[in-house]
C-alpha cells in the first residue's frame, strides 16, 4: 500500500509543524531557529544563547547540543541511529517504510544512506563509496577548473558593466554542471537539475507546508522516472562517468545496487551534493568580501585556499544541524539518553565552539585547526561527498577571485528561504577583470 503524498506530509512535515506550535505554546525558545526568521537570517547569537557548560540543552522532541565534543560524541556512537521519516514516532517510521517501499522519494526515507543504520548501510556505504575514490575525485577537478574557465569567459563575453548575479550564472552553474558529469547527463539539462535539485532539498527543512511538500514531490517523481530511463541508457552504453560505475559494478561478493538504491543515490547525489556546494560558494563570497584583509593573504599566498574552504565551511555551515535518534538506552557526555529519544546536533554552533577553536567567530582563512568542523558530520554518516564539495568550493573561488581580484557586492545578498541549509540563492556583484599581464 502507498501512501497518498498528502498522508505522507501530515505524518512527517505536518506531525512537525504541530508539535512545533505545541512547543511555541509552552515557551520553549531554543527551537526557534526553526520558526524565526530573524534567526534564521543569522542563527549565530541564538547558538551563544544555547551554549553552557551543560552538553544538552531541550529540542523540539528530544536533547540538542551545541557542544562539539558532545556533537562528535553523538555522531560516531553505535548507540544512535539515523532520525528517519524526518524525525516521526516509530509506529509513524513503521507505516511510511511500509508504504514507500521501493520508492526512492526521498533524502531523508530509506533507502536514502541519510536514512539507514548498519547492517544495511554498511553494504550500500561499501558499494557507492568505490565510485566516489580520491582518484575519481582526483579526474573530476581538471574538468571543474574547465567548468570555472568557460563560466567565468561567458560571464565576460556578456560583458560586466551591469552587477552579475553571481549565484544565478556562477556558483549554482558549476556544480549543477559537475553533477551532469557525475550522473553521465547532458550539458543541456543543467537548468532541469537545478529546478529539480532545490525541490529534493528543500525536504531537509522540517515543517514544510503541505503545498511546498507537494511540488517538490512531483519534482523527484519527474527525476526518478528520467534517472530509470537513463539507467537503461547507462547499462547499454555505459559511459567513464561515476553513475556508470555505480550502475555496472559488483563488489568482491558480487553485490550491487539495487535499482530502488540507484535511483535514492541519485536523488541524494543531486539533493545534498549540489545544494552544500552552492552553498559553500555563495557563503564563501560573503565572506570574503566583509574581510579584505583575508582576501589579501589568499592574493599572496594562494596555497591557502584549501584550509580557507574548510574555515569557510566552520565559520557558515551550509548545513546547519543534523539529527540521531537512541536506538538504546545509553548515555553521552554523562547524560542518560533514553532509546528512541532524538538528539539534535547544530553543527553550525559546534564549529564555533570556544573550547576547540580559539576566538571562534573570527574568520581566519590561517587558522590552524579549520578542518576540524563538523560540516560534513562524523562517524559512519560522514558526507561521502565532503572532498568533492571541498574541491569544487576551492576551484570556483580561486578561479573567481584570480579573474576578478577587485570584485564588490552590490546591495545585500538574499539568504534561502530555509532553516537547515544556509546560503544564499540572490548574489549581485560588480566585476572588474585582473589586467592582463
Amino acid at each position: 500500500m502507498q501512501l497518498p503524498d498528502t498522508a505522507r506530509w501530515a505524518l512527517t512535515h505536518g506531525l512537525i509543524r504541530l508539535v512545533m506550535k505545541r512547543e511555541a505554546r509552552k515557551g520553549n525558545t531554543n527551537t526557534r531557529f526553526l520558526t524565526d526568521r530573524a534567526i534564521q537570517l543569522n542563527p549565530y547569537p541564538h547558538y551563544e544563547e544555547l551554549r553552557t557548560d551543560k552538553p544538552f540543552a531541550a529540542g523540539l522532541a528530544g536533547k540538542l547540543t551545541v557542544q562539539h565534543a558532545t556533537a562528535t560524541e553523538v555522531l560516531r556512537a553505535e548507540s544512535f541511529g539515523t532520525a528517519s521519516f524526518g524525525g516521526a514516532p516509530r509506529p509513524i517510521r513503521r507505516l511510511l517504510a511500509a508504504s514507500a517501499s521501493g520508492a526512492a522519494r526521498s533524502v531523508i526515507e530509506p533507502p536514502s544512506m541519510l536514512a539507514v543504520d548498519p547492517p544495511n548501510h554498511s553494504r550500500y556505504r561499501k558499494l557507492v563509496t568505490r565510485a566516489f575514490t580520491a582518484r575519481a575525485v582526483k579526474a573530476l577537478r581538471d574538468r571543474t577548473e574547465e567548468v570555472a574557465v568557460e563560466l567565468l569567459d561567458e560571464i565576460e563575453r556578456r560583458g560586466v558593466r551591469e552587477p552579475v548575479d553571481l549565484v544565478r550564472m556562477y556558483a549554482s552553474q558549476l556544480p549543477v554542471i559537475v553533477i551532469c558529469e557525475i550522473l553521465g547527463a547532458p550539458i543541456a539539462m543543467k537548468d532541469q537539475f537545478l529546478t529539480w535539485g532545490d525541490g529534493a532539498a528543500a525536504s531537509l527543512d522540517p515543517g514544510m507546508s503541505r503545498q511546498q511538500f507537494l511540488e517538490a514531490q512531483r519534482g523527484i517523481d519527474a527525476l526518478l522516472d528520467w534517472m530509470r530511463g537513463h539507467f537503461e541508457t547507462l547499462r547499454r552504453n555505459p559511459g567513464q562517468d561515476i553513475l556508470s560505475d555505480l550502475v555496472t559494478s559488483t563488489d568482491t561478493d558480487g553485490e550491487r545496487l539495487s535499482e530502488t538504491e540507484l535511483l535514492s543515490t541519485s536523488l541524494l547525489v543531486l539533493a545534498a551534493g549540489f545544494e552544500t556546494t552552492v552553498n559553500l560558494i555563495g557563503n564563501g563570497i560573503a565572506l570574503l568580501q566583509e574581510h579584505p584583509a583575508q582576501r589579501a593573504l589568499l592574493a599572496e599566498d594562494p596555497s591557502l585556499w584549501p584550509n580557507a574552504v574548510d574555515e569557510m565551511l566552520r565559520i557558515d555551515s551550509p548545513v546547519q544541524r543534523t539529527a540521531r535518534r537512541a536506538l538504546r538506552d545509553t548515555e553521552i557526555a554523562g547524560v542518560p539518553v533514553s532509546q528512541e529519544e532524538l538528539v539534535v546536533v547544530l553543527l553550525g554552533a559546534a564549529n564555533r565552539d570556544p573550547k576547540v577553536f580559539d576566538d571562534p567567530h573570527t574568520f581566519d582563512v590561517t587558522r590552524p585547526n579549520a578542518g576540524k568542523h563538523l560540516a560534513f558530520s562524523s562517524g559512519i554518516h560522514y558526507c561521502l561527498g565532503a572532498a568533492l564539495a571541498k574541491m569544487e568550493g576551492e576551484v570556483a573561488l580561486r578561479a573567481l577571485y584570480t579573474r576578478y581580484p577587485d570584485l564588490t557586492l552590490v546591495g545585500t545578498p538574499h539568504r534561502r528561504p530555509t532553516s537547515n541549509l544556509r546560503g544564499f540563492d540572490r548574489m549581485s556583484a560588480a566585476l572588474v577583470p585582473a589586467p592582463v599581464a
